[in-house]
């Protein structure tokens, strides 16, 4: 079932609706059509209390006046692209620099940032929230028209579904991804370092100090990054390692063992507190881990609580930072007559 309700204007004259889907197991979630912005996730806990279990604010102004990309949708490339360049059949383009000298999840405004138009579609006779924006050729400095698709299904096995697709009518880079900031504690007051995660990967890709990737990847065997088997996220966040200097703890694309295959999770959290556990599927070669490491407490977010260090952590589903730079990484050429395609499932359970 999916219920719209206003939630804020731009301009007096763009309305933003909150779209609320909820399944019959008592999960329910909340998505803008401002940004694709996963603005609220709430599901039971071991004891069947319902908690919300995301990092985010109670407003439109909040998320428009604060960019921390709080569960929006990142587009057209998510992650860092260096120098904010790229060549495509002899072309330089020059794209937005909004992170240092670099590009940074789709620039200066990006799909985040975006009122998207929004529908109810059916989906093998289940109904979805259906996200749809049409981003000009040159926007933030990317070539071609390119019409991108995001639809959101609850299921009643206790699945989010996002699938994204894209069509462009020149070659382009794309990488999206969805920004969720999770705390399964329900309590964004309560620390994620004891959360227990899994990914399904043996290296991530090395990063110099702008977190941009250096080419060479690095095996997680015997490093503070191996989470081939359960470990909490604080066990070994201090290390002196030199890719956690870099990153002030976790912020590293890791290179998926699955490759892309839905069946088989790239990552798994349980949190012993409350009980929950998520998996994760997902069809990139790639997972952003970050463990919250810049989140400002002078930020208010819901309930009007602050946002603290390390209270919120994102597994953002991807292609590799800097692969339109990177002919060794997987391509993220787009070419017209063929479409992107993408499918994150987050599982809940308790």
């Amino acid at each position: 079932m999916i219920t719209p309700q206003p939630f804020g204007m731009i301009d007096q004259d763009r309305i933003v609706t909150l779209y609320r889907l909820k399944n019959t197991n008592h999960i329910e979630i909340e998505i803008l059509n401002y940004g694709g912005i996963v603005h609220s996730i709430k599901t039971p806990d071991k004891n069947g209390q319902i908690g919300e279990i995301t990092i985010g604010y109670d407003t439109l102004e909040q998320y428009r006046n604060h960019n921390q990309y709080f569960g929006a949708i990142i587009g057209r490339y998510a992650n860092r692209i260096k120098d904010a360049r790229f060549v495509l059949d002899n072309t330089e383009y020059r794209i937005s620099k909004n992170h240092g000298n670099h590009h940074l999840h789709g620039g200066t405004c990006g799909f985040d940032q975006k009122i998207w138009k929004a529908g109810m579609i059916n989906k093998n006779g289940q109904e979805c929230l259906e996200l749809r924006y049409h981003s000009l050729d040159r926007e933030e400095g990317f070539p071609g028209n390119l019409d991108t698709q995001v639809i959101y299904s609850l299921t009643d096995r206790d699945e989010l579904i996002i699938d994204y697709k894209a069509v462009t009518d020149k070659k382009t880079h794309i990488n999206l991804t969805s920004h969720i900031y999770f705390n399964l504690t329900g309590d964004s007051q309560k620390s994620i370092l004891d959360h227990e995660l899994t990914i399904n990967a043996a290296a991530f890709t090395e990063v110099d100090q702008d977190c941009i990737p250096t080419g060479n990847m690095i095996e997680v065997e015997d490093t503070p990054f191996d989470f081939r088997q359960p470990c909490a996220i604080g066990k070994r966040i201090g290390h002196d390692h030199n890719q956690l200097i870099f990153g002030h703890g976790y912020d590293h694309n890791y290179v998926l063992n699955s490759n892309g295959s839905p069946d088989i999770p790239a990552a798994v959290v349980y949190d012993p507190f409350s009980g929950r556990k998520m998996d994760l599927f997902a069809t990139q070669p790639g997972l952003q881990f970050y463990s919250g490491n810049t989140l400002d407490e002078k930020q208010i977010g819901k309930n009007r609580e602050p946002i603290q260090v390390r209270h919120g952590f994102c597994l953002e589903a991807q292609h590799f930072p800097d692969s339109p730079n990177r002919a060794d990484f997987p391509s993220t050429l787009l070419e017209p007559g063929r479409s992107y395609r993408h499918q994150l499932i987050l599982k809940f359970s308790a």
